[in-house]
């Protein structure tokens, strides 16, 4: 197969767009959340945590703490036991505290608006920052890489390799900024209803004409 050019990636790039824009015209954020602050906290517990299990879990977490000041002040024990079933939660929990604790500091309790204030809260990397921009603000920043986006983004030949901030900044430049966060929706709905990691259902796939299936067994 010949080596693709930019230009020609990038065209495949925004047939893929439109055929995954057909397909799932409702795609959004499946965590629940109902403010910013309560997607921050949803997406930093979904680190190696189905989503899920998270809205599990944050069902009875928004319900006792309503505020930033909440968290920050609630014993952080507390929080563990309450987020224990996500997994890694004495981390998860004392990131949240101190995430909160700075936003009560320095921002009266409200989420910033900007790439690098959110990056530099407790627990908060590139991907958490671009999900809450994206879906509590609708401010394209960046593009959200998880494990689905780098899983596809590598079948369908438009990256190669696994390091996230890598690969954001490869699909920043085959994306139109205006889909950003909706390009991660899309992926991550495609391969959780049709390109799983063993089986994907190749034979019904709306983009199969546009993928060179890269590490899909024959």
């Amino acid at each position: 197969m010949p080596r693709e050019t930019v230009a020609a990636k990038i065209e495949r790039t925004q047939k893929i767009i439109s055929a995954l824009k057909r397909t799932y015209p409702n795609a959004h954020c499946e965590l629940n959340f109902s403010s910013p602050l309560q997607l921050l906290i949803a997406t930093i517990l979904s680190a190696q945590c189905t989503d899920k299990r998270v809205n599990l879990v944050t069902a009875e977490l928004f319900k006792k703490y309503r505020s930033a000041k909440d968290f920050a002040d609630a014993p952080v024990a507390e929080i563990e036991a309450a987020v224990k079933s996500t997994g890694f939660f004495r981390n998860k929990a004392k990131n949240i505290q101190a995430c909160c604790a700075a936003l009560v500091e320095k921002f009266h309790g409200e989420v910033p608006h900007t790439m690098e204030e959110l990056h530099a809260l407790a627990g908060v990397g590139r991907k958490t920052a671009n999900v809450v921009l994206g879906n509590a603000f609708g401010i394209n920043v960046g593009v959200v890489v998880d494990t689905h986006v780098t899983r596809l983004a590598n079948r369908l030949g438009l990256v190669n390799g696994t390091d996230a901030v890598k690969l954001e900044q490869e699909l920043m430049k085959l994306v139109p900024q205006d889909d950003w966060c909706l390009f991660s929706h899309w992926l991550i709905w495609h391969g959780r209803r049709r390109c799983a990691a063993r089986k994907p259902d190749c034979a019904n796939c709306e983009i199969s004409n546009l993928c060179p299936q890269i590490g899909v067994k024959k």
